[in-house]
């Protein structure tokens, strides 16, 4: 019997970085195929889209990753798939908010050609990779401006999502269901549910009914 052919999907805005990390996944862990995309949204509609993608790489600094939540979105509705973050941070808390959304490695940019693709195999195979180095790193305070964010009003949530993730919030205010949404922003019903667990953790709710609420008092506009 043929066996089906690898598939891994590299998140990042850097388009360098993505062929690079692409030419290893293809020439040193023997994918067959490397789907690319530019952002989060851009990533969870081919997600998606593609049941096939064993592997995903996310960067943090790439448009619309404002939070460790967004990876434990991806983590909860495609629980098949391995999940990892490769990132030029080498931040304590980046890499423990990244571990604790769930992620199954945290992969430095700076590793050699060798070595990345070695953390990655155990990825692959089963691993949660943890840099070695996070031993040597200091443990950090929380950042004043994160303790702001935490204590900020509301609408500080709303920032925190994506531009997709505010389309679909203001239609689930509208009392929409997910396939109405799919079909109103043209995404796939999949797709829509990775947003609707995303925005779930992002307004600290539970419910459909409770997320519509909370969209209400965010969406309306300021007097």
């Amino acid at each position: 019997m043929k066996a089906s052919k690898k598939v891994a999907l590299i998140a990042d805005d850097d388009e360098f970085f993505r062929m690079a990390l692409a030419t290893i996944l293809t020439s040193k862990l023997k994918f067959a195929e490397v789907v690319q995309a530019a952002s989060l949204d851009e990533a969870v509609e081919k997600l998606s889209a593609r049941s096939d993608i064993s592997l995903a790489l996310f960067d943090l600094a790439m448009p619309g990753m404002e939070s460790p939540a967004n990876l434990r979105a991806v983590r909860d509705c495609l629980e098949t798939l391995r999940v990892a973050v490769v990132s030029s941070s080498k931040n304590r808390q980046d890499i423990l908010s990244a571990l604790e959304a769930g992620v199954h490695g945290y992969v430095p940019k700076g590793l050699g050609v060798a070595d990345l693709a070695h953390a990655l195999q155990l990825i692959v195979d089963g691993v949660i990779y943890v840099p070695p180095s996070i031993a040597d790193l200091p443990a950090q305070e929380q950042p004043a401006q994160s303790r702001e964010a935490a204590a900020a009003p509301p609408k500080a949530a709303l920032a925190a999502l994506t531009p997709r993730q505010r389309g679909v919030l203001a239609l689930l205010v509208q009392g929409k269901s997910n396939k109405a949404i799919a079909r109103d922003l043209d995404l796939g019903e999949g797709t829509v549910k990775v947003h609707m667990a995303a925005l779930f953790r992002s307004l600290g709710v539970r419910t459909r009914t409770a997320a519509a609420v909370a969209g209400g008092r965010l969406l309306q506009p300021e007097s």
